[in-house]
């Protein structure tokens, strides 16, 4: 038989009251790290030491919680953890509600200050000038592919990569009218691209009219008749709109990868990648030459972009992801043999590799 509902919420309560006192504690023992972290001149956030912590308590859970709510809940012990050790804040690409925004609540959870801004640039500037502590920004979709202009600016920022977020993107059609009355779609281009075979299927003599970001494709949805707009639910709920059909991305698997920038980069944690860019010298076979040592040392190039160098015409640089940090042996003997053939190289970053999304 099941015990009284009294009772079991009497243990309730006792347990929250417990739990209160320990997180109290711990928070005590995070201060005295800060402090010591803070004299030695270290990074209050460690984002390989954070990957880490949530990877054994999920090892270690015996119980009814799934490892998404092991890491949701840890998120936010993690992220008062933070705020109470500096003013610790973060640039995004906004406005509030967007992708980014989500993708930034989701690795620094709800304590901390968020500022928003108006482009890519600023939230590389923000970092850059102390202004934020770190950037969230978005590199590349499952679908679309790269996002090009935050490749541009890493070649002349001096920022690291010390982080990355992968995102389940999923979207909605929103709007305050019926499907059937729907004359125009606002959305950010991105988006359009990731639902395309539905709007060739079901909206395909309605206008679409791309914008800067998914809120600002919901903020003007919200104020015309007539209009709707493809983005996130939380978009929806800062603007009023009903969600009038969900999930029409085409890809069921739809992910959007972000880089959180910031001064330094991470140590080891035994699973990194190491982000760097590079041109070669004008001379025939120069890419497959760099590129020889990693296929020598057995390393994992998991991603190559090229983009205009913007300097010389016909000049490229090239983008490689490789699975390994910028301090173990052999990526370090890849570099050195890579650099011999590089008009220009730098390391962008090494970080834990996470796979997690949500």
């Amino acid at each position: 038989m099941p015990r009284p509902l009294k009772e079991l919420r009497k243990e309730i309560d006792k347990l929250d009251e417990e739990l209160l006192q320990l997180l109290n504690s711990r928070a005590e023992l995070v201060h005295e790290v800060g402090e010591i972290k803070k004299k030695d001149d270290l990074q209050i956030y460690a984002p390989e030491r954070e990957e880490a912590l949530l990877q054994a308590l999920i090892k270690k859970s015996k119980g009814r919680l799934p490892a998404r709510s092991i890491r949701a809940i840890y998120r936010e012990i993690m992220s008062a953890a933070l705020a109470l050790e500096e003013d610790l804040s973060i640039a995004y690409l906004g406005p509030e509600g967007t992708y980014t925004h989500q993708a930034a609540i989701k690795k620094f959870g709800d304590s901390v200050a968020y500022h928003a801004q108006p482009n890519f640039g600023d939230v590389f500037d923000e970092v850059a000038r102390r202004k934020a502590s770190y950037g969230v920004v978005p590199i590349e979709n499952s679908t679309e592919g790269a996002v090009n202009h935050t490749l541009d600016l890493f070649i002349d920022s001096p920022l690291k990569i010390c982080a990355q977020i992968l995102l389940r993107i999923e979207n909605s059609l929103m709007g305050n009218c019926s499907i059937e009355d729907i004359k125009r779609i606002y959305s950010h281009p991105q988006v359009f691209g990731q639902c395309r075979n539905y709007l060739s299927q079901k909206f395909s003599k309605v206008e679409l009219i791309p914008v800067s970001s998914t809120t600002k494709a919901a903020e003007i949805a919200s104020g015309e008749a007539g209009s709707a707009a493809l983005g996130g639910t939380l978009a929806a709920q800062l603007h009023g709109l009903n969600i009038l059909d969900e999930a029409i991305q085409d890809s069921a698997t739809n992910t959007t990868r972000f880089l959180v920038i910031g001064e330094k980069t991470c140590p080891p944690t035994g699973n990194d990648r190491t982000s760097l860019v590079f041109s070669v010298k004008d001379q025939p076979g120069s890419l497959y030459a760099a590129l020889t040592p990693l296929n020598e040392l057995n390393i994992n190039m998991s991603k190559i972009e090229s983009r205009p160098s913007k300097r010389k015409d016909w000049e490229y640089f090239f983008f490689v992801d490789l699975l390994g940090h910028c301090e173990d042996t052999h990526i370090v003997a890849a570099i050195d043999r890579l650099q011999e053939h590089c008009s220009m190289f730098k390391l962008l970053g090494s970080y834990p590799n996470s796979t997690e999304d949500a």
